[in-house]
């Protein structure tokens, strides 16, 4: 049954941080909400701008018990990681890398990139893996932009990154049910929130929305509740937010660093292997991250 309240339940404000000499804006885990649905973090990377010769760095590291996501607006970054795939990610590009029992991986900008000065402007986000999925085999996917559903009406758009919208499904493996849309709305123009997903939230990067008569500034993450119907209205300048969720997690998971288990003992062997050298490398990547004090 709908909650009577059509406004969001939680309102979390993203704290700075830098990954790779980059200012990010970190909306999960906070000390309001852990996870949304599977996601468990979310970092909003820029907009930002590099001179030549510089970029962004984020050397070999590894990951257990999820899949990270990364979706550009602008610019590029080129990811490695220990099984052996290289692909440069482009806006409108999902990549998701599933590190299940253990992977290493890195994200940099290009050598040729770096030759003129560049932008990054993204999303990048985890997923925490079902129990029962914590120790797959990692593995890679790369879904190029036009291969991802759009959905356009008369003011808006929307690119289904993950899961389905509106009967529009992106052919992109999940593990438990999600959501993720990226959505753009002209001023004055509406979006009906699915109810069919438990979880749910909205991340608004650029204009004002309209929920239930309260006006909400971009830049914050609204958390919605389960059941409540949620219209979003574009105020008076165009809207791009992000929506978000999928079915609440089977319990809770343990973050540390960047290891995600449900098991605070397989995180502390993810630590030991980590230090003692037993996680695969990335091929001409050598690196090293030790563990964080």
């Amino acid at each position: 049954m709908s909650q009577l309240s059509n406004t969001p339940e939680q309102i979390i404000i993203p704290r700075s941080g830098d990954i790779g000499n980059f200012e990010v804006f970190r909306a999960l885990p906070s000390k309001e909400r852990r996870m949304v649905g599977p996601f468990i973090f979310w970092d909003q990377m820029g907009p930002g701008e590099f001179l030549t010769n510089q970029g962004v760095d984020v050397r070999p590291h590894p990951h257990i018990g999820l899949s990270t996501v990364t979706y550009l607006f602008d610019g590029s970054l080129d990811h490695k990681d220990s099984l052996g795939y290289e692909q440069r990610i482009l806006p409108g590009d999902v990549n998701i890398m599933t590190a299940g029992k253990g992977i290493t991986h890195s994200e940099r900008t290009g050598r040729d990139i770096r030759q003129n000065p560049s932008h990054l402007y993204g999303i990048q986000s985890w997923l925490a893996l079902p129990q029962d999925q914590e120790e797959c085999a990692p593995c890679f996917q790369h879904t190029g932009k036009k291969e991802l559903p759009l959905l356009e009406y008369e003011g808006m758009s929307a690119r289904v990154i993950m899961g389905s919208l509106f009967g529009r499904t992106a052919d992109v493996q999940t593990y438990s049910d999600t959501l993720y849309v990226d959505v753009h709305l002209e001023p004055g123009v509406t979006l009906e929130v699915p109810t069919t997903t438990e979880e749910r939230a909205i991340y608004a990067l650029d204009g004002k929305v309209d929920i239930g008569g309260a006006v909400y500034d971009p830049m914050q993450l609204l958390v919605l509740r389960p059941g409540d119907h949620i219209i979003i209205t574009a105020l008076e300048h165009p809207v791009r937010l992000m929506l978000m969720g999928g079915a609440a997690m089977d319990g809770d998971r343990h973050i540390w660093w960047n290891f995600v288990s449900s098991s605070k003992e397989r995180i502390d062997q993810a630590k030991e292997d980590w230090t003692q050298g037993r996680f695969d490398k990335v091929a001409g990547d050598d690196e090293f991250i030790p563990l964080p004090e």
